[in-house]
């Protein structure tokens, strides 16, 4: 877990290549949708993760592939700031969100998806469990090309953790860490569970799990 790879290290993903890794993804994408090995479970709906950087979110959805067990496993964190989304429109983005499937769940190694709402600070993130590192840096510098066209300029980062899975992240979590600046926006330091989230849209009280818009199946 003391490696890290994160966005500071390569550039994004040629047009081409990215354009060329999406229509692959949408391919694959269909035939998981077809044999519906594609699954969107409910149990961590609503649980709150703590950042070292101060912030938390919760996460509204989830997204499972049917895989095989995964021989190289790693942690991908995505973080982005979407431009000219304020108040109300987080919930209609969390609603419309999930036509996003498409863009991930067809890439190599993908194993699950936690969506995470936006934090105190506007910043989204996605934390993906893959297999193998290489794989997932390559899906983060091809989503970059996506997340330029909706995200505030410079907002735009990840961090692969690699020998971990993501039950390990939330089971193992480290309390002080000695090399820490305080500023790791991917460093998880904290798990509340399933219930406590409210979200922060202007004038609303309603729990984040009854704005996920997908009804909470399991299909």
């Amino acid at each position: 877990m003391n490696r890290r790879v994160g966005a500071g290290a390569r550039a994004p993903l040629p047009i081409g290549r990215a354009a060329r890794g999406f229509a692959r993804c949408l391919s694959v994408t269909a035939g998981l949708l077809l044999f519906r090995r594609i699954h969107l479970p409910t149990d961590n709906r609503g649980l709150r993760v703590v950042f070292a950087d101060t912030t938390s979110a919760c996460v509204f959805r989830e997204t499972v592939v049917d895989r095989p067990a995964a021989l190289a496993p790693c942690v991908l964190m995505v973080k982005f700031r979407l431009r000219a989304v304020h108040g109300r429109g987080h919930a209609l983005f969390r609603r419309e969100s999930l036509l996003n499937t498409v863009l991930f769940a067809g890439f190599p190694g993908l194993v699950s998806k936690l969506w995470l709402a936006h934090d105190q600070r506007g910043a989204y993130r996605g934390l993906y469990e893959w297999d193998g590192p290489a794989a997932a840096e390559t899906y983060a510098l091809t989503l970059w090309r996506v997340l330029a066209l909706v995200s505030v300029p410079g907002s735009i980062d990840y961090r692969v953790l690699p020998r971990i899975h993501r039950a390990d992240l939330f089971e193992t979590i480290p309390r002080d860490d000695p090399h820490a600046t305080g500023a790791e926006w991917w460093r998880v330091t904290g798990v509340v569970p399933p219930g406590g989230c409210v979200s922060r849209e202007e004038g609303q009280s309603a729990t984040i799990e009854h704005t996920a818009g997908d009804g909470g199946r399991d299909d």
